[in-house]
């Protein structure tokens, strides 16, 4: 088993390479172990998967996945913790097929391997885009688990009729079915965030909803129905459709009613509408 990077640790290597975590980048950096071998538990990986980890810092979840995975690629945009992750993981390690990608995850549309899994803590600032990246430009990703802001999380995982399901719930339902797989305590974080954390696991729908370019209408459906969600889908999709009219029209003809609300809309009455849309 591999010796996994404790907090003092941490904070030494942080010190050496004179790195401050930053909001800015939302950096916090898991300083337990046991933590790092619950996140990659709920992973559920086999070991045969090609994994993906999105901001690895300073490596501490980088080698709990190592210790179950031999493939994995991970995307780092600090240069400073970019240049000493490899010696970190060949220090730890036995020889991996590790590779590293110094780059914005936001801007990354191609990896040294197709990835099968993706599990990440995630940068608190910019979770829900980078997830939602990652499974539009990958879709060989089959399942993952990232771990991100307990209200995130929530949003994430939410179903319709929650008070807190909306854009970010129904646009990961487009690709996968999810759930919260945890809650994650403040302490094992340095520096300690305000925040609490909790664990999403997302597995890929077995069959796809449509294709990309149904993808792309259906995400302005939902786009627009949130926009305005206190509002009928009359209302807040007249934008989308031309005017109130049209967007009772084009409900009808999904068969769903002008006065619902986005938030009480699966996924599938999203593309159906997406589908009938012009």
């Amino acid at each position: 088993m591999t010796e996994l990077l404790g907090a003092q640790e941490i904070r030494i290597l942080a010190k050496e390479l004179g790195v401050v975590p930053t909001k800015k980048l939302g950096q916090n950096f898991v300083i337990d172990p046991n933590t790092i071998r619950k996140i990659v538990s709920v992973a559920k990986l086999t070991g045969s998967e090609k994994v993906v980890e999105i901001g690895p810092g300073l490596g501490s979840l980088t080698l709990g996945l190592l210790d179950v995975v031999n493939d994995l690629v991970a995307v780092e945009v600090d240069s400073k913790m970019a240049a000493a992750i490899a010696e970190t993981v060949k220090r730890k390690t036995v020889a991996k097929n590790f590779q590293l990608v110094h780059a914005d995850a936001l801007k990354v549309v191609e990896l040294p391997f197709k990835p099968d899994a993706l599990v990440a803590n995630l940068p608190y600032n910019i979770s829900v885009p980078v997830l939602l990246h990652f499974l539009e430009h990958f879709p060989s990703i089959q399942k993952g688990v990232v771990l991100v802001q307990a209200e995130v999380a929530h949003r994430l995982a939410a179903t319709p009729g929650s008070k807190v399901y909306g854009s970010p719930s129904a646009k990961l339902a487009w690709y996968s079915i999810s759930n919260l797989a945890g809650n994650i305590g403040r302490s094992v974080f340095w520096p300690v965030p305000n925040v609490d954390s909790a664990l999403v696991y997302f597995q890929k729908r077995e069959v796809p909803l449509g294709d990309e370019a149904l993808r792309e209408k259906t995400f302005k459906v939902i786009d627009a129905a949130f926009s305005q969600r206190r509002k009928t889908l009359r209302q807040a999709l007249a934008g989308f459709a031309g005017g109130p009219e049209q967007a009772e029209q084009l409900l009808i003809g999904a068969g769903i009613s002008p006065t619902e609300r986005g938030e009480a809309l699966t996924i599938e009455q999203f593309v159906q509408i997406a589908k009938v849309a012009k």
